[in-house]
């Protein structure tokens, strides 16, 4: 009985593991109603790891896009320099190619922030998580008028990550590029921002 309960313990332990991070490592955000409008992610590298001229200074925006089924549907990786700005398109960038064959009209993305000298979505390690990375993304939300108005949020930080959830991320992330045929790979992120369109 005994071992029954300490193996009972050491699961649940594990299964609780939290990944030790900076707190702004993860982030995440919705989109929604991409059936009216587009929605926009603007990226930057705040510096933390380093100014324009430091060897460090690069951070890498390790991106997954979750269907309201939980599904990570797509991934891709932008590297950043300090001070570097860069944007994805909802529509254009992070659901034109899908693993899956249907397209969603609101999503989950969800922002691991990493250094060291590999860029890849797939293989983000708990060591290589870093401090620096900032985003925000722009929505159509339905005002009570029945219109729909733009807002944009900055990504929530979130200061816990559970070592099931990096698991999946990039596992799930890894699988795609080994066995999707080229699907599920977002588009490379554009420099500069982009958001709602000018009234």
């Amino acid at each position: 009985m005994l071992k029954v309960v300490l193996a009972a313990v050491l699961l649940a332990t594990v299964a609780f593991a939290q990944v030790q991070m900076p707190a702004d490592a993860y982030q995440l955000r919705y989109a929604a109603n991409l059936a009216v409008a587009d929605s926009f992610v603007n990226l930057t590298n705040g510096g933390s790891n380093g100014g324009d001229f430091a060897a460090n200074g690069d951070i890498c925006a390790n991106i997954y896009v979750i269907d309201p089924a939980q599904e990570v549907i797509a991934c891709c990786a932008c590297p950043m320099t300090p001070g570097h700005l860069k944007t994805l398109s909802a529509k254009n960038d992070l659901v034109v190619n899908t693993l899956t064959p249907g397209v969603p009209t609101a999503i989950s993305v969800q922002i691991l922030f990493s250094a060291g000298s590999s860029c890849n979505a797939g293989t983000v390690a708990a060591a290589n998580l870093t401090a620096g990375g900032r985003a925000w993304m722009t929505t159509p939300h339905v005002t009570p008028a029945g219109s729909y108005t733009m807002t944009e949020t900055e990504f929530a930080k979130v200061s816990v990550l559970s070592t099931d959830q990096l698991a999946k991320l990039t596992t799930y992330c890894g699988w795609i590029q080994a066995n999707g045929s080229g699907y599920g790979i977002c588009k490379a992120c554009k420099q500069g921002a982009q958001g709602a369109q000018k009234q």
